[in-house]
């Protein structure tokens, strides 16, 4: 499955940048995340539950951050292990560009799922996917430009 994509955040990329390497905003962010927890300057482990379809599941997982290019990118992987509902790993390729006080975040993801959860199908864990994206990039905006949110909200709903 891939996903592309991108955000505008009403704030400037270095702010932008700090935050996406910050384990607490990560955490307020990322949809049904109970922990993470930074090991290294490069490398988190998470525990997150999430809700495909009928099928719910606790995920324990590690990300790494690697090519970073502070503060333009940097390429993130990760790989979780659900038990018996299955497995998810992927990676993304993200970078900020500047445009004028906002920062334009992009974004190329990969994923691929196994055991149980792909037995649900393709169409469904793709729409699952494109909403737990929106739900994170919306609730990163929110959290980096919390004054700037109510506008970009309304303009991502036309």
């Amino acid at each position: 499955m891939d996903l592309t994509g991108s955000q505008r955040i009403e704030a400037p990329r270095d702010e932008v940048w700090r935050a996406l390497n910050d384990p607490e905003v990560l955490r307020q962010c990322i949809p049904g995340c109970q922990e993470l927890t930074q090991a290294s300057p490069t490398e988190f482990t998470a525990k997150v539950v999430l809700k495909i379809g009928p099928m719910k599941a606790t995920f324990a997982g590690s990300v790494t951050l690697s090519e970073l290019e502070p503060p333009s990118g940097c390429v993130i992987t990760g790989e979780g292990q659900g038990g018996v509902a299955g497995f998810a790993k992927g990676g993304a390729k993200v970078w900020l560009v500047e445009e004028e006080a906002a920062t334009i975040l992009n974004y190329e993801a990969q994923a691929k799922v196994g055991g149980k959860i792909a037995q649900l199908g393709a169409r469904l864990i793709d729409s699952t996917a494109k909403k737990l994206a929106g739900e994170f990039f919306g609730a990163f905006g929110r959290a980096v430009a919390p004054q700037a949110a109510p506008e970009a909200d309304e303009a991502a709903a036309q």
